[in-house]
């Protein structure tokens, strides 16, 4: 027969008496999936997490997911349940406690600033350094991120026809905006992606108008002359974007 484990620990330092506050972001995402109907093994959380959490947040690592389980069950916001011996593999199911329930919905309704979200962008990383990279490679790593980002789009809405199908508690109805936010945030970033190619391709063409790869007609300097420091392309003398 499965057994339910519970417990009665103190609560963990991390957690204070206004609904755990002190609890990391992953722990309320973990407690978060626990929050819709049914109970999941760390498996299918991490698999959940996968299908829909990384589309606006992140999916935290199999083995955070489990860490946050433990934590959760020794704060009493989360029990589990062991399968029996009629399963072919022992599994741990999880379910959220009304105790975690609650805490979780004083956290999502805080009045605390939520925080600016997070960019970083390793592409823009790669184009801002552009002046030291081949024109042709910058390309190719623009066209790459465009069919990456189309690749998640369809993935994104894959899921949101799974929910679409999704027949019952309201409870679904959330994450069903969520994944319309994310659809419109991967459309834009295509958008976006391609408007650069056109920049970089604008870019290059000015550049070769310019006579830029031309061989430089100026007279050489002295030879005891000290030499000046030489802009980034494309940047005029005095121009940097901060001072001294």
């Amino acid at each position: 027969m499965a057994a339910r484990r519970t417990t009665s620990q103190q609560h963990d330092s991390t957690a204070s008496a206004d609904g755990g506050a002190g609890l990391p972001p992953t722990a309320w995402a973990v407690l978060g999936l626990l929050s819709f109907p049914g109970e999941r093994t760390g498996y299918e959380l991490k698999k959940w997490a996968d299908a829909s959490l990384r589309f606006f947040y992140w999916s935290p690592a199999i083995s955070q997911i489990y860490a946050e389980l433990r934590r959760l069950e020794a704060l009493g916001y989360a029990t589990s349940r062991r399968s029996g011996p009629e399963e072919p593999r022992t599994k741990r199911a999880y379910a959220i406690t009304d105790e975690g329930r609650a805490a979780l919905a004083c956290w999502a309704d805080g009045g605390r600033d939520v925080g600016p979200p997070v960019l970083k962008h390793p592409l823009l990383l790669r184009i801002w350094l552009g002046h030291l990279t081949a024109p042709d490679r910058l390309r190719d790593l623009v066209a790459g991120h465009i069919a990456q980002t189309r690749g998640e789009l369809k993935e994104v809405r894959d899921a949101l026809a799974r929910v679409e199908r999704v027949e019952g508690p309201q409870a679904w109805s959330h994450p069903r905006v969520a994944l319309r936010w994310s659809e419109r945030r991967l459309e834009a970033e295509v958008g976006l992606a391609e408007a650069m190619l056109d920049d970089l391709s604008e870019l290059a063409a000015r550049g070769g108008a310019l006579g830029v790869d031309a061989p430089s007609t100026a007279p050489a300097p002295h030879p005891d002359a000290e030499a000046e420091p030489v802009p980034p392309p494309g940047q005029p003398v005095g121009d940097s974007p901060t001072p001294g």
